[in-house]
């Protein structure tokens, strides 16, 4: 994304980039179709701390974990990076719930998508 009139990438592309890094992993690790399959991941929950500035043309990096599993639910803990940067640049979280494409009832998760969901999970010690 281009920089806005201030110079650096504007806050709301942070939550394009938290969708963009979750459903990377739903897709290629968990088997999610988000074109075709039943269940589908609807945000229901997002939030973003921003600590230091990126701009345009910042080489980017993510990190992904999940603090919280539920059966129709999961709340990730994302971060963004400047490639080469210990701190991150912004964090938050972005939780999913998991409906019916079709009645958008929530449903318990496939097992395929809960299974590689279940390998990012992080103890609230390891949070800290």
């Amino acid at each position: 994304m281009d920089n806005d009139v201030y110079g650096h990438i504007n806050n709301v592309t942070y939550y394009s980039y938290f969708d963009t890094v979750a459903n990377h992993y739903l897709i290629h690790e968990g088997g999610l179709d988000i074109h075709t399959g039943e269940v589908i991941g609807l945000v229901v929950e997002s939030k973003c701390a921003y600590r230091a500035p990126l701009a345009y043309p910042d080489r980017l990096r993510a990190g992904l974990r999940v603090d919280r599993l539920g059966n129709r639910s999961v709340t990730y803990g994302i971060a963004i990076f400047k490639e080469g940067e210990a701190q991150a640049a912004a964090h938050g979280h972005f939780v999913h719930v998991f409906v019916d494409r079709r009645t958008r009832r929530a449903v318990a998760m496939p097992d395929r998508l809960r299974d590689a969901l279940a390998k990012l999970v992080v103890t609230p010690r390891e949070q800290a």
